[in-house]
């Protein structure tokens, strides 16, 4: 059986990630959900992950860590151009604008952390003049992205290569983001972010947040 440590629902972005792309890929896997900022979350995900952190996935006697990791062993377990499109140069970007969000957008993750219960609207802009021009250069970049990929390879459906993939595994949590903060996006960008949030996938992730009874302040703003 495989097993998937992932820590709050509510809060963990990259969690996300990884959870997306295995149930988007099939896979049928246990979920352990460890709450973040407790006494023991460090110790009781050391236990599973190496690095001591989550999203991290058992399958078997081998340990897969890093949300996008767990996307590549998706697709290689999932029918062909269900998690990367099948057109070579489509295929390419998606990889590409998928690594740049693993690498990237430190200072918009700073200041609008992932709270998928709430819409914070108004908040979560650094009042340093500099952090906010960093977190808006942040989102014009995605804006930039996003609507690159939906005009040159986003025909074929509402998302970022048409049809579900893995870089929208990867962007989903920043579409959570500008939905709860209220972030203003261009129309074509603010269609992409309705389409991650009404996705079957993600309303099960977030009808399932409500369920959890841990609160961290540092997210509730």
């Amino acid at each position: 059986m495989l097993r998937l440590m992932i820590g709050n629902k509510a809060y963990s972005s990259w969690s996300l990630r990884g959870w997306l792309a295995l149930r988007h890929a099939g896979v049928t896997f246990d979920e352990i959900v460890v709450p973040l900022r407790q006494p023991d979350t460090r110790d009781r995900i050391l236990e599973f992950s190496p690095t001591g952190q989550v999203p991290c996935l058992h399958a078997g006697a081998v340990a897969i860590w890093d949300s996008l990791a767990l996307i590549e062993w998706a697709a290689e377990q999932a029918p062909p151009g269900r998690m990367w499109p099948t057109d070579a140069q489509a295929r390419a970007v998606a990889r590409s604008v998928s690594a740049e969000m693993h690498a990237g957008f430190a200072p918009l993750r700073r200041a609008m952390g992932m709270n998928v219960r709430k819409q914070l609207h108004g908040k979560g802009w650094p009042t340093d003049p500099a952090e906010r021009a960093a977190v808006e250069a942040n989102i014009d970049r995605i804006q930039d992205v996003w609507t690159m990929c939906r005009t040159d390879y986003g025909a074929g459906g509402p998302f970022l290569f048409g049809e579900f993939s893995g870089a929208d595994c990867m962007y989903a949590p920043v579409a959570t983001r500008f939905w709860t903060y209220g972030v203003k996006l261009n129309p074509a960008c603010a269609a992409y972010v309705d389409a991650i949030m009404d996705h079957p996938l993600m309303r099960d992730w977030i009808n399932a947040a409500h369920q959890e009874p841990w609160v961290v302040a540092d997210y509730e703003l």
